[in-house]
C-alpha cells in the first residue's frame, strides 16, 4: 500500500479516471475507450429514441456527429492513440459510417480525431 504525506492510504487501482477520461494500468500512457463507447451509444439511441424515422437521414447524421461524435472523442486528440484503439473508434458503428459517407461524405470518428489532434498541435 501507498500512503500520502498524511497517512492516508492511497489504493493501487487498474484504471482511474480523469475529466471522464479512464486511463488504465500500462507501461505507456493508455486509456480505456469502453466508458466512451458506452456514452456514444446512449447519446445515439436517444436521438432515435426521441425523433424515431420522422427525420431525415441527413438531420440524423448531423446530430449524430454533433453530440454523439463528440462524446465518444472527448479528450483524446491529447493522448497518443494506437493503431487498434483508432480502429475501435472506427468499428463503432461502421457498416453505418461507410454507407454514409458514400451518400453525404459522413467522415470516420479516426479522421475527426486526427482533425482535432492537428487542431491542438498547431495551438501549441
Amino acid at each position: 500500500m501507498i500512503s500520502s504525506k498524511t497517512g492516508i492510504n492511497i489504493p493501487w487501482v487498474t484504471e482511474m479516471r480523469y475529466l471522464w477520461v479512464y486511463f488504465v494500468q500500462s507501461n505507456i500512457l493508455k486509456c480505456s475507450l469502453t466508458v466512451a463507447k458506452r456514452g456514444f451509444y446512449w447519446a445515439a439511441n436517444s436521438i432515435f429514441g426521441k425523433i424515431g424515422r420522422s427525420a431525415s437521414e441527413e438531420v440524423i447524421l448531423q446530430l449524430i456527429s454533433s453530440k454523439c461524435i463528440v462524446i465518444l472523442l472527448y479528450g483524446l486528440e491529447v493522448l497518443p492513440m494506437q493503431k487498434y484503439q483508432l480502429n475501435s473508434l472506427d468499428f463503432v458503428n461502421i457498416y453505418i459510417v461507410q454507407l454514409c459517407q458514400e451518400l453525404v461524405q459522413f467522415d470516420l470518428p479516426s479522421v475527426h480525431l486526427a482533425r482535432r489532434q492537428k487542431v491542438c498541435l498547431d495551438k501549441f
